[in-house]
């Protein structure tokens, strides 16, 4: 025990005996004093006055020696709570997770917790003694801390979110709240700023709002963030008075890679497209993946619908180039449809339809092209109606021509054969490819009467070659797959024979693979009977579409044209070298010539030649001119 606690016992003690004695003593002296029972009396209850005022200041020393022993005099006991309230403040202040700043009233900050120290990376001697400005990220401007003094000044606090920056130089959001201290007189001497990172928070909601607006697997807008974007385009068309267009895109038989080659392919797929697409379309456009194969672009300010034909025509043509994907060579087509604003529609519903509705017309016309939603109103409508009606009259004023391109026999060189190609001598828009009629002739069934057009021609200036003492074994003239399906085609055929007086083993008729395949059994019966004439056939563009070797060998044939698209990539394109070598293989297994089309250079003529392909044809061999032109000396060297 402490000398204090035996001090404190010890005058309880005695004051304690002291007041015993007082009564024992002064009793006893009264007693003997005073004989006279009154006034004894009288004397007793002074005495008893007297003790108790005794007793009751002695008992007041006693109390107060006690409290001050076991500590409960108020005065210390407030201190002691002032100190143990002080003592779990510090602790709070040094543990809690919030940056804990306090400044004096002149804004040095002199006290800082361990938590500011691990957020913002300063120590505290780097920070006491100097401003909180020090943490300032120059993303606020004057009117920010403008407000917020103001707040603190009126209403002794401000809270709201702040933008700072670390030592590092990583700027970062908080949420702070900073009060004002003030004394018993009102005056202002501290200031406590308490604040967090909020950081994680923020990234939080920025991966919610891209999860909830974007494709997972391609990261583009989705249909939600898409929609939005049109409405807001389509708003301020409306204001400025400018027009925007829409293209839904979808790819032409993606459900077949997923199933042949899986989903995890087709994945992967679909991520090299949006990159394409992207790649494409710059600033001003919106380019999203509406779900499954399917994306969308928005072009803004698009006021002709000439210029949406344009961007859906890019989109085709980039679509064309191989898709290099975990070690396969892939190729897809893709399918446009085309609406446009304020002529389709007026608002993103209708044009988001209008374009679906475009996007089936395109894909039930043929696939890998672009359909306008209202076509007949639209420019690019009325040059095709412009151009069916001028090939008409085309065929009528002659206008059309007939182009030569010469076939060689890779063994030896020599020119053996033509290919008869159309073309078109416009009078305003001059010489003209197939590929800007042959489509719309296509459509508007002016195809057949120009495929006998050409059989004529090519049929009559064969005859004039072999009189001339030329010696060709062959004239190729192609039958479009209308023009094939009919029955008409026979006698057409037998006709320009008769009349050009041409033996049949000098013409050779090219029909596509798909033409052949879409209905095998009309197909099969058609060539029987053209062969039946004495003419070649052969089947073009080879590997292209989807053959049934069971059909195939069926099939009265002697020729197979393998298609430049798989000569392009030779001899580098591992792929392409598999398909040609294949190709070449099953024609020598049938007996049947193997004819490449689309060479351009001596390396890849070299290569099919070691294949022991048969033909050879392109631009490396001689370009389509007419016959008048045609070098019959000219025999490229393939081997040095």
């Amino acid at each position: 025990m402490s000398v204090s606690s035996r001090d404190a016992l010890r005058t309880a003690f005695l004051y304690g005996l002291l007041s015993v004695l007082w009564l024992q003593v002064t009793d006893h002296l009264l007693n003997s004093y005073f004989d006279d029972s009154a006034q004894l009396a009288q004397w007793q209850l002074i005495n008893g006055y007297v003790f108790a005022f005794f007793s009751a200041v002695l008992i007041f020393f006693a109390r107060a020696r006690l409290c001050g022993f076991l500590g409960m005099s108020p005065g210390l006991k407030r201190q002691r709570q002032d100190q143990e309230r002080l003592r779990q403040a510090a602790v709070v202040f040094d543990c809690t997770r919030e940056g804990v700043l306090v400044s004096n009233s002149c804004g040095v900050i002199v006290h800082v917790n361990r938590a500011l120290v691990e957020i913002t990376g300063y120590t505290a001697e780097e920070v006491l003694g100097h401003r909180p400005n020090m943490f300032k990220s120059g993303r606020h401007g004057p009117a920010f801390y403008q407000a917020m003094f103001k707040s603190i000044d009126e209403s002794g606090h401000w809270h709201g979110e702040i933008w700072n920056r670390r030592k590092s130089g990583e700027i970062y959001p908080q949420w702070q709240t900073v009060r004002s201290i003030t004394d018993n007189k009102g005056q202002v001497t501290h200031y406590v700023a308490v604040f967090s990172d909020i950081s994680a928070i923020k990234n939080s909601q920025t991966e919610l709002a891209r999860l909830v607006h974007h494709d997972p697997l391609t990261d583009l807008p989705n249909r939600l963030l898409f929609t939005d974007r049109t409405e807001q385009v389509l708003a301020s068309s409306q204001r400025h008075q400018t027009g925007c267009a829409l293209l839904m895109i979808d790819l032409d038989h993606f459900k077949i890679i997923n199933d042949s080659l899986g989903h995890n392919i087709g994945d992967q797929l679909l991520r090299a497209v949006a990159d394409r697409l992207q790649r494409i379309f710059g600033k001003g456009f919106t380019v999203a993946r509406l779900g499954g194969d399917e994306f969308a672009v928005l072009v803004d300010n698009c006021p002709q619908v000439t210029q949406a034909a344009a961007f859906a025509q890019q989109v085709l043509e980039v679509m064309k180039g191989a898709f290099e994907i975990d070690k396969h060579q892939l190729f897809i087509s893709a399918s446009v449809g085309i609406s446009v604003f304020p002529s389709d529609a007026l608002n993103a519903e209708q044009l988001l339809r209008n374009a679906d509705s475009a996007l089936f017309k395109a894909k039930s016309t043929g696939r890998e092209g672009y359909a306008l939603y209202t076509e007949e109103l639209t420019a690019h409508a009325q040059y095709r109606i412009e151009v069916a009606s001028d090939l008409r009259r085309a065929l009528e004023q002659q206008e059309l021509r007939v182009y030569y391109q010469p076939v060689h026999d890779l063994p030896t060189s020599r020119l053996i054969g033509v290919e008869a190609l159309v073309r078109w001598e416009h009078p305003l828009r001059g010489l003209l490819s197939p590929g800007e009629f042959i489509p719309i002739a296509e459509r508007t069934g002016l195809i057949a009467e120009i495929d006998a057009w050409v059989l004529e021609q090519a049929c009559w200036q064969m005859v004039q070659w072999r009189a001339a003492g030329v010696e060709l074994s062959f004239v190729a003239v192609n039958i479009s797959s209308r023009l094939f399906t009919r029955p008409e085609l026979y006698t057409l055929v037998s006709t320009v024979l008769a009349d050009t007086g041409l033996a049949p083993a000098l013409l050779e008729l090219e029909v596509t693979e798909s033409a052949v395949m879409d209905n095998s059994k009309v197909a099969l019966e058609q060539m029987h009977r053209l062969r039946a004439l004495g003419l070649r056939l052969a089947i073009d563009d080879f590997g292209t579409g989807f053959s049934s070797l069971l059909r195939l060998k069926q099939l009265p044939v002697q020729k197979l044209k393998i298609d430049q698209g798989f000569v392009a990539g030779l001899p580098a394109d591992n792929d392409d070298v598999a398909i040609v070598r294949a190709v070449i293989a099953l024609g020598q297994s049938m007996g049947l010539q193997v004819h490449a089309e689309g060479i351009e250079q001596v390396e890849q003529a070299q290569f099919l030649l070691d294949l022991n392909c048969n033909l050879g044809q392109g631009y490396w061999f001689g370009r389509p001119m007419p016959a008048k032109d045609l070098d019959w000396q000219r025999a490229p060297v393939i081997r040095a």
